[in-house]
């Protein structure tokens, strides 16, 4: 049986695995005050267990489909989301469909609660970002019966259907491309990953293929929260205080890679001979700088459309065009910051 074949849970569902008579457990769910707090955690942990959500539109709307498909990323602010949710309204706007955005701030129990304030409504679709997700979020995308297209990220198991990059290839190929250009002493300046999870993997991918022609990081610099030319320039003078004979510094994203990029132009440093920089995203805003900063791009907009377009076709029941797994492959482009 597909996953989209199957039974919707059921109050009655929850009731047997909790032991919790069906109107005790609707009152819970309900909010209603008249429950012990020993039954109402029994009920609540079963719901939970189950990856059960409540049906907010069960009554008048309760046959018919809401025309709404979930989109939950993890920031707004940073540059990369924009251009995805561009790529999802443009394959929408021409369906009866519509996007409604919900941000988690990387952080997985905020995910928790947007992803079942969002399915509660019953949407026609999800649109995630990543591949891991809490147990409880798991659960709740495992036992719905609508598309869900995980983004950005192809490095592990979709529950349903991925669309993005390889993030653990992204990293190995710069690393490639900064090792065949003569840099050796390379560090690196990012975010702090627990949550980041595909940061954390273009770093491995990235230290996987320094060792294999036996380099090592010299020095990183980790920061959290958003990203920012001022971070970047930050970042960069800590690192090179520390350790000034770095021949090359990478970046975990544009941002803080183009803030790094005008701090050591300030200085005038001899980019790229003296020390060479890239960073990730492909973001066009920084074609403007002084010198264009080597990079990869993410896709972002093809992912968008790829992920609306799966959605779009399974809600219509058109014809599947695409695998469960849509590889997409950035282009290198070593601009002005990588030695020829």
């Amino acid at each position: 049986m597909s996953r989209l074949n199957k039974r919707t849970l059921t109050l009655r569902d929850v009731s047997e695995e909790s032991g919790v008579s069906e109107m005790t457990v609707s009152r819970v769910l309900r909010g209603r005050g008249d429950v012990s707090q020993a039954t109402r955690e029994k009920v609540l942990q079963a719901a939970k267990a189950l990856g059960y959500v409540p049906n907010k539109i069960a009554g008048a709307l309760a046959s018919q489909r809401v025309n709404l498909v979930s989109v939950i990323i993890p920031s707004m602010s940073n540059m990369v989301f924009p251009e995805v949710l561009t790529g999802i309204n443009s394959v929408l706007e021409n369906t009866e469909l519509q996007p409604v955005v919900g941000v988690t701030d990387y952080i997985p129990e905020k995910e928790e609660k947007v992803l079942y304030q969002m399915l509660s409504w019953r949407p026609a679709g999800i649109i995630i970002a990543g591949l891991e997700h809490s147990a409880a979020s798991k659960a709740m995308l495992k036992s719905t019966n609508i598309p869900v297209v995980e983004i950005m990220d192809i490095d592990g198991d979709p529950i349903d259907a991925a669309v993005g990059i390889s993030h653990k290839r992204v990293g190995r190929h710069m690393a490639k491309a900064i090792l065949q250009a003569g840099y050796r002493k390379i560090g690196f300046l990012g975010t702090k990953m627990p949550l980041d999870h595909r940061a954390r993997k273009r770093f491995d991918g990235f230290l996987e293929a320094l060792a294999k022609e036996s380099v090592q990081i010299s020095d990183h610099e980790f920061y959290s929260g958003s990203s920012a030319l001022a971070k970047g320039a930050q970042m960069t003078q800590q690192i090179l205080k520390r350790t000034p004979d770095l021949d090359f510094l990478y970046y975990s994203n544009d941002m803080i890679g183009a803030g790094g990029l005008l701090s050591l132009l300030e200085k005038q440093k001899n980019i790229p001979k003296e020390i060479g920089l890239a960073g990730f995203n492909g973001v066009e805003l920084l074609d403007g700088l002084p010198m264009k900063l080597a990079t990869m791009d993410a896709c972002r907009n093809e992912i968008g459309k790829i992920a609306a377009e799966i959605v779009s076709n399974r809600v219509m029941g058109q014809k599947e065009n695409y695998d469960r797994i849509t590889s997409l492959k950035p282009k290198l482009d070593l601009g002005d910051t990588i030695r020829s």
